[in-house]
């Protein structure tokens, strides 16, 4: 019963993503994500439907991982404006990271083979299982790492659902209100002021990676202390 349970859910999935990949293709998604002008007519054309689609576009792009969300999030700001692209973007990055993150628990290894190469899955896999909320945390901060390939790969680890979900909902959006703010003119910055941002946040990242377990210790042991202090 179990085997057929997971077998219905792997069909149901593999639907999904042909049918996602399918309504991509067909709408010519695929070629309009070549620039960004592109993409703003691609969803603008859409019309009056074209916050559902949309969303869609979002959400199949963390389910099918082959475009950034931050492209189509600055496409979005320029039509919808900074909040309400931002708003669309947010949700459905959650959702199809949740989504991704619980058929891999799932469906194990024969889901993540058919969406993660396994060059990328041996580079990640072990860094995942040492310590996954750590990495998680920064590489959803920073945009030099393949966010919706590592949801994926997360499944397959120890780390809960419950757990999970809160690293998406407290890292992911703000690389998405970024991408959201500059389509939406909101904010404007420079290729010269963009470059030390890049690079502060490299720095930070190979920071975390090696002293992040010491980091989250010492934040455990300080709640675990007040917490013994308050029942005193």
């Amino acid at each position: 019963m179990r085997n057929r349970k997971k077998l219905l859910i792997l069909a149901a999935a593999l639907l999904l993503l042909a049918g996602g990949g399918w309504f991509l293709y067909s709408t010519g998604f695929f070629q309009a994500v070549r620039s960004l002008d592109a993409l703003r007519a691609y969803i603008a054309g859409s019309a009056p439907c074209s916050h559902l689609v949309f969303f869609l576009v979002q959400l199949l792009s963390v389910v099918l991982a082959p475009i950034p969300s931050n492209i189509t999030a600055a496409a979005g700001g320029v039509l919808f404006g900074t909040w309400p692209a931002f708003g669309m973007t947010f949700a459905a990055v959650a959702c199809g990271s949740l989504l991704v993150f619980w058929l891999a628990r799932v469906l194990g290894r024969d889901f993540a083979d058919r969406l993660v190469s396994r060059k990328l899955s041996e580079k990640y896999q072990g860094v995942l299982r040492a310590k996954a909320p750590v990495f998680l945390t920064l590489a959803f901060l920073f945009p030099f790492f393949p966010d919706d390939m590592l949801c994926i790969l997360a499944g397959l680890t120890s780390l809960s659902f419950g757990r999970f979900a809160l690293i998406v909902l407290l890292t992911r959006p703000w690389g998405l209100l970024f991408a959201s703010a500059l389509g939406g003119s909101t904010l404007g910055l420079s290729p010269w002021a963009m470059a030390p941002i890049g690079l502060l946040g490299l720095a930070v990242f190979l920071l975390g990676m090696k002293y992040g377990d010491r980091v989250e210790q010492a934040v455990f042991s300080r709640l675990k202390g007040d917490k013994r202090g308050k029942t005193e």
